[in-house]
């Protein structure tokens, strides 16, 4: 029997595993929603915003390494679609967005809703097409998810709403035909190069990210040849922050602490393992670098490198590690250790519910905590103690992210997804319910700002629909919490930042969440423990202190006086201002 674009499609998707298709209907894609409905194998899922739907793709796509799917509708449906792509892309997770378009007589007319989705998708994809005869499948929807899976980012196929409907009369099954992941290694005169320069060090520093997570043991192995502290980025966390790592100190950059600080200024040779860490102003100077990574094109991107090493990070420091001469002395390990150790202390006890009713606590709650509210490191610690070993926490942009990364441990299997490359607002939320259609046997926990999630918050509706149970936590500080420390920072008066918001937990309940709102310390904990145990999706809203500030791991003297000018400023009469 001969089968439609659309079969083609949808058959396809299922000869490749793909179990479930996110976006919101509409006319151009009928004939594509109605093959879903009627095969076997594949479902779809309704969201109340496109975007939503590509979060929730991407987040499917970076768990599962897997290619995931979502779908917009002609015009504003594939508009919709561009943020969450975006992130998946900037992620390199494999998705395949299929857009709708006009019908084929009518593009290039200006008709209703027409879109020229080639150009619209010219910058964030890395595959983009228009499906003009039916003849074309299903060459162009296996060049389509080719490149998606070996470029791991995004490919675009738009097909005409009166497409999809045609008979492909030349039928064939796909065939996809994807290579298996290439594990690669530099030969051997470049590794004797990047130990030669390893061994002029005596104070090395490990800089590991998220390319490095399936080489826990070499770099443990490297870490304590070189009695090397390791400094982790965020999406390092995930694989080594755990008991069992005597080396890690933490996070750098604007999240970061003392000891990773340390570790990075003080060194006299950085190795970057399966990273790509881009902020510039938190590389030490003068020193050697050695980087591997995977990616050819990242070598040297952030800093000077000395040795440039392409290839899997674990396959390279198995050949590395024989070559390396033993650093004896462990100073430079334990002074970063000590100094994290003195830091983790300190947020411990900013974490303690009942800190501001201890003498330096209500000092302090004095200047920056007068209306008692509750900490935001209290809620992460909180969520930290509760969550399962095995939790998928998601978290937004901003001090939502902050307060993750500093109390939150990814131990156990733990895994852990934001919007750490696009940076984007309202991530939280849809990449959870990607998450957890992915998993639906595991916790899964957002970490929610409040103006994340009010962004995006139609797609709570979802949560519900789909009896999902995830859990979000939203830090509801009534500001948007990151744009206000940056403001002040810079010396200006906060503006524009404050929230009008609503009783969240009420607004769940009334969606058909469980919702629970919390507004004194004493009654966090209890809390906590009761969202993360019940059954079913709940929403815990925590009133968190708005002027609560994080401090990174070396603040400047520039940043300390703009604060300081900025709240001169805001306790100004308005007209004086």
């Amino acid at each position: 029997m001969t089968r439609t674009v659309a079969q083609v499609i949808v058959d396809g998707l299922v000869d490749l595993g793909v179990g479930q298709v996110f976006g919101v209907v509409g006319d151009a894609l009928n004939p594509l929603t109605d093959a879903i409905r009627t095969t076997e194998g594949i479902d779809w899922t309704g969201f109340r915003h496109e975007e939503a739907a590509a979060f929730a793709a991407g987040a499917r796509a970076q768990l599962s390494g897997d290619l995931a799917v979502c779908m917009g509708t002609v015009g504003p449906g594939s508009v919709h679609l561009l943020n969450g792509l975006y992130d998946a892309a900037k992620s390199g997770a494999p998705v395949l967005a299929v857009c709708g378009q006009v019908p084929l007589s009518e593009m290039g007319g200006d008709y209703f809703q027409e879109v020229d989705n080639d150009l619209l998708f010219r910058d964030v994809a890395v595959y983009r097409a228009t499906v003009t005869s039916p003849d074309q499948m299903p060459r162009l929807l296996e060049s389509a998810v080719r490149a998606a899976v070996t470029g791991r980012g995004v490919a675009v196929l738009t097909v005409p709403g009166d497409l999809g409907d045609r008979e492909v009369e030349e039928d064939r099954p796909t065939r996809f035909a994807l290579p298996r992941p290439a594990v690669t290694r530099p030969d051997d005169p470049a590794l004797a190069e990047a130990a030669e320069a390893i061994a002029r060090g005596s104070r090395v520093t490990l800089l590991v990210g998220r390319g490095a997570r399936e080489a826990r043991v070499e770099v443990l192995r490297a870490a304590e040849l070189l009695s090397a502290p390791m400094v982790l980025t965020l999406k390092g966390k995930e694989g080594f922050e755990d008991d069992d790592n005597p080396y890690e100190v933490g996070q750098t950059g604007l999240i970061g602490n003392p000891g990773a600080a340390h570790a990075m200024d003080t060194c006299d040779t950085l190795i970057m393992l399966g990273t790509d860490f881009p902020y510039r102003d938190w590389y030490p100077e003068d020193c050697r670098v050695v980087q591997i990574d995977t990616r050819e094109e990242h070598l040297g991107r952030r800093v000077p490198v000395d040795v440039g090493l392409a290839g899997d990070v674990g396959a390279t420091l198995r050949a590395l590690l024989p070559l390396l001469t033993p650093v004896p002395s462990r100073s430079h390990l334990d002074e970063a250790r000590e100094r994290y150790a003195d830091w983790q202390e300190g947020q411990a006890g900013l974490a303690d519910p009942a800190h501001d009713k201890r003498l330096l606590g209500r000092m302090r709650a004095m200047f920056d905590n007068r209306e008692a509210d509750i900490r935001p490191e209290a809620l992460a610690a909180a969520v930290d103690r509760h969550a399962a070993d095995d939790a998928i926490f998601t978290s937004d942009t901003g001090m939502a992210t902050v307060w993750l990364s500093r109390l939150v441990r990814m131990r156990g299997t733990r895994r852990l997804i934001g919007s750490y490359n696009l940076g984007s607002m309202a991530n939280a939320m849809p990449q959870a319910i990607g998450a957890q259609l992915w998993a639906p046997d595991r916790q899964v926990v957002a970490f929610c700002g409040d103006g994340g999630l009010g962004m995006l918050l139609g797609d709570l509706m979802t949560i519900r629909s789909e009896r999902l149970p995830v859990k979000l936590v939203v830090f509801d500080n009534r500001r948007l919490g990151m744009v206000k420390l940056e403001q002040e920072q810079a010396g200006l008066p906060e503006f524009g930042t404050e929230l009008d918001n609503p009783d969240f937990a009420a607004v769940a309940e009334a969606i058909g969440l469980t919702g629970i709102r919390v507004t004194a310390p004493g009654e966090l904990d209890e809390a906590v423990r009761k969202a993360l145990a019940l059954p079913g999706p709940v929403l815990l809203d925590v009133l968190t202190n708005p002027a609560e500030v994080a401090v990174p791991g070396k603040p400047t003297v520039s940043q300390g006086w703009g604060f300081a000018i900025a709240k001169m400023k805001e306790n100004l009469p308005s007209g004086a201002r």
